[in-house]
């Protein structure tokens, strides 16, 4: 078994534990919270025996093995370093850090403590995207990846009445290209490769951050496209364009529907069976590699993270979108 902490105590953690109880070798163990309170709180939701208020004792703890991070984006990287100072595996949410010379200061970190540190992006890992991997040579030479993830926030309608909440603050590293738009992103470099050059355009709000945005992608023979917005709404598909035909995908960041169109008229449906909670395979990956003695998923690689970090990095500066981690 291995035992897990968690860190953060939101929707998505919940998500995580829902989905950790399908995975064979999941022990659920202690959490840790800000708050002495919210900690307590969660813990009884879950039945969680371990809880703390302190990240130092929670990090030192024996009770667990591996630690997943929840919390908003700008403690990722000190939560998870002083984590595995202490000999704990991570599987931190994405975007894994704030920018790349934190991942960088992740992977230093990682590396000298001999644990697991692997980038919790749950795309790469369903079985409807080893079905994009699988079928891609079908479609011919590609041309162009698009992609686009825009769906408009719940907590908009908040913001434009004067109340700023988390999603839309810089002090968090949050924005529309973090949140939403790394899900364009980080299946493009698995495909493809970390790409020549980009070019980002963003509309920057009052707040600080990016409300919506696009990146373009140049490669040797073909372009990535992406589109990323939490102000407006999208229903438009993401596809890869080939010589021979389209790679249809329902949804970029969780894909439930795959097919192939050919030039020719005809279509092949490839789409694979998938479980409702579906962060079970980033769970089971990473508990494989544990129970396997390996610090580095192939997929979600510490390169593969490093160079979307690297590409986000790039949009940021070229949109203006500066954040507070920035500068520490």
């Amino acid at each position: 078994m291995i035992r897990f902490g968690v860190i953060g105590t939101n929707w998505i953690t919940e998500q995580f534990i829902k989905s950790g109880l399908e995975a064979e070798g999941f022990a659920l163990t202690a959490v840790y919270s800000r708050t002495e309170e919210r900690a307590q709180e969660f813990a009884e939701k879950f039945n969680i025996v371990n809880r703390f208020s302190d990240l130092e004792q929670f990090a030192a703890s024996d009770s667990f093995d591996a630690v997943y991070i929840a919390s908003p984006n700008s403690f990722h990287a000190e939560q998870a370093i002083v984590c595995m100072n202490q000999g704990k595996h991570v599987l931190c949410e994405k975007p894994v850090a704030s920018n790349a010379r934190e991942f960088g200061d992740m992977i230093e970190a990682a590396q000298r403590n001999q644990v697991l540190l692997m980038e919790a992006m749950k795309t790469t890992f369903y079985p409807n995207f080893k079905a994009i991997q699988e079928h891609l040579h079908k479609i011919g030479p590609i041309r162009r990846y698009f992609a686009t993830y825009c769906q408009y926030s719940s907590r908009y309608d908040a913001y434009k009445q004067g109340n700023v909440l988390n999603a839309f603050k810089p002090n968090f590293s949050n924005g529309s290209l973090m949140d939403l738009g790394i899900y364009c992103v980080y299946p493009m470099v698995v495909l493809f490769g970390k790409p020549d050059a980009v070019k980002a355009n963003g509309f920057m709000l009052e707040s600080g951050v990016d409300g919506e945005g696009s990146i373009l992608a140049r490669y040797g023979e073909m372009e990535g496209v992406i589109l990323h917005s939490k102000i407006t709404h999208s229903n438009m598909p993401s596809e890869i364009q080939g010589e021979y035909g389209n790679l249809i995908v329902d949804k970029i960041n969780m894909p439930e529907k795959v097919e192939i169109r050919y030039r020719d008229g005809t279509f092949e449906e490839i789409t694979q069976i998938q479980t409702p909670n579906n962060m079970v395979y980033e769970i089971k990956e990473f508990i494989g590699l544990l129970q396997q003695g390996k610090l580095e998923s192939i997929v979600n690689s510490h390169a593969h993270s490093l160079g979307v970090m690297e590409i986000m990095d790039e949009a940021r500066r070229q949109m203006g979108l500066v954040f507070p981690a920035d500068s520490r």
